[in-house]
């Protein structure tokens, strides 16, 4: 995860901590009922090393076929690379982009045995995060394949522990949804390219926090969560364009598609959260 997540990371923890502690136990301060709220912080994804673009030449769905020239010489023998391309050669690469994150969210706690909450949590919104992967031909050429979010959405429950009525520590897991948009930019203007655009995938959420009352109403705190979705429906399918019968993509049959070996788009999250309880 790059440094600007790490400084988030470390803002958050202060914010909380500059947050008064009022440790009662009080009745009216328990975490019994509805509540809305947000949270806003860091998403940050890990370095997705080994992760390439796979090909399928035949048409039989299984990416596991080489692009050859004419010759029979690998076409993308300069590589891969787990990053977004700057330029035609190899090392022309940029990593991912991590960035602010923003969600509201509506939940409903129970507290019982006087210390013990359970409850479920679902949000809505947005992390402001694209993945990319790239490949580079011998032409030279650059292709490359780009995931971001439109939005996302969690349904998670939520179990902690309350050691004096006010203060909640937390784990929270559950199923995790995502609308993620698919693109395409390649530096080759001959072939014709076209992707299946935004799709719905599906995953899980987990990661835990501290809640804590300030009044009877009012809370604030701290969350991590990790997020993993499995995108395993982009595709980029190549046509023939204006290039020539001898076009590695087009040699020997009708096309060639596209699709990124690694179908996972997971990130990390870090962010303070707000919440009114009724």
């Amino acid at each position: 995860m790059r440094t600007s997540f790490g400084v988030s990371i470390a803002l958050l923890g202060a914010a909380l901590a500059a947050t008064p502690a009022l440790a009662q136990s009080d009745e009216s301060m328990a975490y019994n009922g509805l509540y809305v709220g947000g949270s806003f912080g860091g998403a940050g994804q890990s370095n997705d090393s080994g992760s390439r673009i796979n090909f399928d030449r035949n048409g039989d769905g299984n990416f596991n076929d080489s692009v050859t020239t004419a010759t029979g010489a690998d076409a993308f023998s300069p590589g891969f690379c787990n990053g977004r391309a700057t330029g035609t050669a190899n090392n022309s690469c940029k990593n991912d982009k991590d960035g602010i994150e923003y969600y509201g969210r509506v939940g409903f706690d129970v507290t019982f045995g006087g210390h013990f909450v359970g409850g479920i949590v679902g949000e809505f919104g947005k992390p402001e995060i694209s993945d990319s992967v790239s490949a580079f031909s011998t032409t030279p050429a650059f292709y490359t394949m780009t995931r971001s979010l439109r939005y996302n959405a969690g349904l998670r429950a939520r179990v902690g522990y309350t050691p004096q009525g006010s203060t909640l520590f937390y784990a929270t897991g559950g199923g995790a949804y995502g609308r993620v948009r698919n693109t395409f930019t390649t530096s080759n203007g001959t072939n014709s390219f076209s992707t299946n655009g935004s799709k719905n995938d599906y995953g899980f959420g987990v990661g835990g926090g501290v809640e804590q009352k300030i009044g009877q109403h009012l809370s604030v705190g701290l969350e991590y969560l990790y997020t993993d979705l499995k995108d395993k429906k982009a595709r980029v399918s190549v046509g023939a364009g204006t290039a020539l019968a001898t076009n590695p993509f087009i040699l020997g049959g009708g096309g060639t598609e596209f699709r990124r070996s690694d179908d996972n788009f997971r990130w990390h999250s870090v962010r303070a959260v707000v919440a009114f309880h009724f």
